[in-house]
Parts: C-alpha cells; sequence; structure tokens
C-alpha cells in the first residue's frame, strides 16, 4: 500500500467533524425557542419582583425590631431614672470606713464618760504616784 492514499484518507477523517453542515432549524424548533425565551423573561420579572418583596419585608421587619429597641430603651431609662430618684433620699452620708470610726470614737467617749461617774467625781490619791 502506498502512504499517499493512507495520509489523504487520514487528514479526511479528522477532518469530517468540522465539515459537517448545519441542518436549519425546524419551524417546531424555531417557536419552542421563542416560548422558552418568553418563559425566560416572564421568570427573570417574577425574580425581581420577588426580590424586592423579599427587600421590602425585610425592611419592615428591621424597622419593626428597631422600634421594639427603642421602646426598651427608653422604658430601661426611665426605670434608671427611677431607680436614681428612688436612691437620692436614701443615699448613705457615710461609708462603711466612717461609720466604723465613728462607732469607735462613740465607744471610747462613752467609755471615759462611765470611768469618770465610777470614780465618784473627786480625785483620789493615787498611791501609785508616790
Amino acid at each position: 500500500m502506498r502512504q499517499g492514499p493512507m495520509s489523504v484518507l487520514l487528514c479526511l477523517l479528522l477532518l469530517s467533524p468540522f465539515a459537517v453542515a448545519e441542518q436549519p432549524l425546524s419551524l417546531e424548533a424555531g417557536a419552542r425557542i421563542t416560548e422558552l425565551q418568553q418563559r425566560l423573561e416572564e421568570s427573570e420579572k417574577q425574580r425581581t419582583l420577588l426580590t424586592q418583596q423579599m427587600q421590602s419585608q425585610d425592611g419592615e421587619r428591621e424597622s419593626a425590631q428597631l422600634s421594639r429597641l427603642r421602646q426598651d430603651n427608653q422604658r430601661l431609662k426611665l426605670a434608671i431614672k427611677e431607680l436614681q430618684a428612688g436612691a437620692n433620699p436614701v443615699q448613705r452620708l457615710l461609708t462603711d470606713q466612717q461609720q466604723w470610726f465613728l462607732i469607735g470614737s462613740a465607744v471610747a467617749l462613752l467609755s471615759v464618760v462611765c470611768g469618770i461617774l465610777a470614780s465618784g467625781g473627786h480625785r483620789r490619791r493615787r498611791q501609785w504616784l508616790n
């Protein structure tokens, strides 16, 4: 066998897929394509409409949540003001350390007074001084 016809045959076999001619579309296929394009346009419109509705619902939900948070904030501010107003008259005048200092000084003063009263109010001669 000769190499020439074999190589030509191989080249023709390799180029045959590219040589396939396009067949014209039938009327049914063209009608089907236009129908599918119309359905695609309708579905795109529905998608944009649903997206807008979803965004508006999210906005309403967020605004409802924001109003609830504002109400809670106002309620808590009022509670803080009431607690501060109620705490002012009852507010402690002295700290714990100052109270203990006053109690200690009162005990010392009371013991001095008791000591003076126990001695009878007159001076005795102190023996231990001599």
